[in-house]
């Protein structure tokens, strides 16, 4: 069967069949599918509150600071440390699912109750620690409001049997940039609102695909590309999706072809997300002195000298307390080892594979790790 994902009920009816086969939940998904048509309806209703109550048309989102790239780069660790030092704001988990700044007034008390509900109890905090009051990507709103994206993708839709619906989650199947922008001026609006801040830190994997247009809507825009070893990035992700998919969905227990089948699938789609951004690149697509290329290991073990580079492009200027932060943190960074190892046999693939699919990546962000 085919489903027309430009539609929100395209997008509900692709989800339901894989929630039904392969997963075997017919009805649960019924459940989940009113209650978010529910959650929007009271979204939609507290943001038109919102400018009774708040000076919603008079904010302006000036030199927002926007983090993409691939999942598992450091985006995450970045925009919660900047967030976390005072160099701007991100966003808690439960301001992106509830937008509304009237909501959030009624919901704040609730919050340890409804953490017991938060889809982040199926992430394991070892690998990405989340819950409803922790800066998390801007993403999860898109998710949320319009029930659509690379989230919905790698999650859910991936596994669709038959047509892969990848084609239709880009910007040439499928153009919703003049959706997407509106939405995220009205989230951060709201941001600089409650926080009290002047600049907005975002994190959007979304944008790595459309950056061009990104930088044409949002001129004064100072964005980061997170780069790391594809070697590190492609079973990473693999691995968080199956982890998290096997506590909320019984991943574990599927069949070993339809294992596969997404793992092919995101595995694809992951390279073919750090090709697009590098088109963009090499072609001229993006100004190179629009963004900045901050490669993961030199967070790991330069951390003091990146940091420089980073408040340097985004016009930020640093506090001693907040030079000390970095030196502290740069210190740790070094000294860390990381307790997770990956085997990519389990995903169908070798070193060599991923080396030659994304030889062009290493080429140009990474050449010393060409090789």
């Amino acid at each position: 069967m085919s489903y027309d994902v430009s539609t929100l009920i395209g997008r509900t009816q692709a989800a339901y069949a894989v929630a039904r086969d392969p997963f075997g939940y017919a009805v649960k998904p019924l459940f989940l599918f009113a209650g978010m048509a529910y959650m929007r309806l009271m979204m939609v209703t507290g943001m038109a509150f919102d400018r009774l109550f708040f000076p919603v048309a008079r904010t302006e989102v000036k030199k927002p600071i926007v983090i993409i790239g691939n999942h598992r780069t450091g985006s995450t660790f970045l925009q919660r440390f900047l967030h976390d030092e005072g160099f701007g704001s991100g966003m808690k988990l439960y301001q992106l699912i509830y937008p509304s700044l009237t909501m959030q007034v009624f919901i704040r008390p609730l919050l340890p109750i409804l953490e017991r509900f938060s889809p982040t109890k199926h992430h394991d905090k070892k690998v990405h620690e989340s819950g409803l009051q922790i800066v998390e990507t801007d993403d999860a709103s898109m998710t949320f409001r319009f029930f659509d994206g690379f989230f919905l993708y790698g999650f859910i839709l991936s596994f669709l049997a038959g047509e892969d619906l990848i084609r239709r989650f880009t910007p040439e199947g499928r153009d919703t940039s003049s959706r997407d922008w509106a939405w995220m001026r009205e989230l951060w609006k709201r941001n600089l609102i409650t926080s009290g801040h002047s600049r907005v830190i975002a994190k959007l994997f979304s944008v790595t695909p459309q950056t061009p247009a990104f930088l044409k809507e949002f001129p004064d825009a100072k964005v980061l590309y997170l780069a790391r070893d594809p070697l590190n990035v492609i079973p990473s992700t693999m691995s968080l999706l199956e982890s998290v998919l096997s506590t909320a969905l019984g991943y574990d227990k599927l069949p070993q072809e339809v294992k596969e089948r997404h793992q092919k699938r995101v595995y694809s789609a992951v390279v073919e997300l750090m090709r697009r951004f590098h088109t963009d690149w090499t072609s001229g697509a993006i100004p190179h002195d629009r963004v900045l290329i901050v490669r993961f290991d030199r967070l790991m073990t330069d951390f003091e000298p990146m940091m420089d580079e980073i408040c340097k492009f985004c016009e930020l200027e640093m506090t001693d307390a907040q030079r000390q932060a970095i030196a502290k943190r740069g210190a740790k960074q070094r000294a860390y080892k990381s307790g997770h190892g990956y085997d990519l046999s389990k995903y169908g693939l070798t070193e060599e594979q991923v080396r030659r699919d994304c030889a062009f990546f290493y080429d140009t962000f990474m050449p010393d790790l060409a090789a």
